[in-house]
């Protein structure tokens, strides 16, 4: 199985075999739109045969709800909804151009990002807008990073023994997004009919006053493409610190950088109390699971998004949390949440779900 991921920043290709043990993985740059087609045709040769492609697409729509098997009438629906993705939705497909190009033969699926958050009811999906507007052009909130947040799920119940947990899942990277998952079932999430949504990101803005960006747009007389830009290139630790990568606006905070200890506190402060409004949406909360690389390998974020959590129930063991290298357990033996670290597998989610459709 040739799993293709295409992230923000990157184009990671995992083969697996029928146990679904890693054979081989490359990882290739992204800029912007562009993936390199020789460069993929060149790593797909490299990893060795396959029988099938698992894509990862990050915006299924309203229509697609589990995985589908491409053709050219799923092709021409997903390139359909690349306004609703616009920074995530063309990188998935100009790598299922490149990959389809290199290995024309095989059977491509296509596996969402959106699908797992298709449970959520309608309480947490509508916008309060007006009804001719949401019929009209299918306003509501789709949520993202499911792939990641349903791995997360099934790995945390593994790790805790049970299944019906009432979880929050974070999944931290350059895009971020928080998880309400019941007995595995998404319930709510941060992101909403965009991924621009929630919390605050490497780049990304999060959630923002809409009166604000119409202020913007009718009295500064910024227009639709810089603000898009700014909005998806331009802000969030990027906007606040001057960088993007939190380990060095961590770092600068640590040296009394004033600017990073301002994005910090926003980023955690974003965090905390979008945690805090995913355990309401499971009424409680058992299990908190961190995951993507930063919720995987910043010990200090973890440790900072936990300190004002023990209204309800997490306490963090700090030497456990420092030491951790692998998925495993962090909460203190006083804590009545687990508090997790999960390493993202969406390669393997997206494996099961080929495997089970194949079938």
């Amino acid at each position: 199985m040739l799993v293709v991921n295409a992230g923000s920043s990157s184009l990671k290709l995992r083969l697996l075999d029928g146990d679904d043990e890693l054979t081989g993985d490359r990882d290739l740059a992204v800029i912007r739109r562009e993936v390199d087609r020789d460069a993929v045709a060149a790593a797909v040769d490299e990893l060795g045969p396959a029988d099938a492609v698992g894509h990862r697409i990050v915006h299924g729509g309203e229509h697609f709800h589990d995985p589908v098997l491409i053709d050219a009438g799923v092709e021409r629906a997903l390139r359909e909804l690349t306004d609703l993705a616009p920074l995530h939705q063309p990188k998935s497909l100009a790598a299922l151009d490149a990959v389809s190009e290199a290995l024309p033969d095989l059977p491509a699926i296509a596996c969402f990002d959106t699908a797992f958050h298709a449970t959520i009811p309608a309480a947490a999906a509508t916008y309060a807008l007006p009804a001719s507007w949401r019929q009209r052009f299918g306003l509501r909130r789709f949520g993202f990073h499911g792939l990641s947040h349903a791995y997360a799920a099934r790995r945390a119940a593994e790790l805790v023994g049970r299944s019906d947990l009432r979880l929050v899942t974070c999944h931290l990277g350059a895009g971020a997004s928080l998880a309400a998952v019941r007995d595995g079932r998404s319930v709510d999430t941060t992101m909403g009919f965009t991924p621009l949504e929630g919390l605050v990101m490497a780049t990304r803005s999060g959630s923002v006053d809409p009166g604000l960006l119409l202020w913007l747009l009718e009295r500064e007389r910024i227009d639709e493409r810089e603000m898009a830009e700014a909005l998806e290139h331009e802000s969030g630790l990027l906007g606040l610190a001057g960088d993007a990568d939190i380990r060095d606006v961590l770092s600068r905070a640590d040296r009394g950088d004033a600017d990073a200890t301002l994005a910090v506190d926003v980023y955690v402060h974003r965090l905390r109390t979008s945690i805090a409004a995913m355990a309401a949406a499971t009424d409680g909360l058992d299990a908190l699971a961190f995951t993507g690389g930063v919720g995987e390998n910043s010990p200090r974020i973890r440790q900072l998004a936990c300190e004002s959590l023990g209204f309800l129930g997490v306490a963090l063991d700090e030497d456990a949390n420092a030491a951790l290298a692998q998925d495993g357990r962090v909460e203190s033996d006083g804590s009545s949440a687990a508090v997790l670290v999960v390493e993202s597998r969406e390669d393997l989610e997206i494996a099961g779900h080929v495997r089970a459709l194949l079938a």
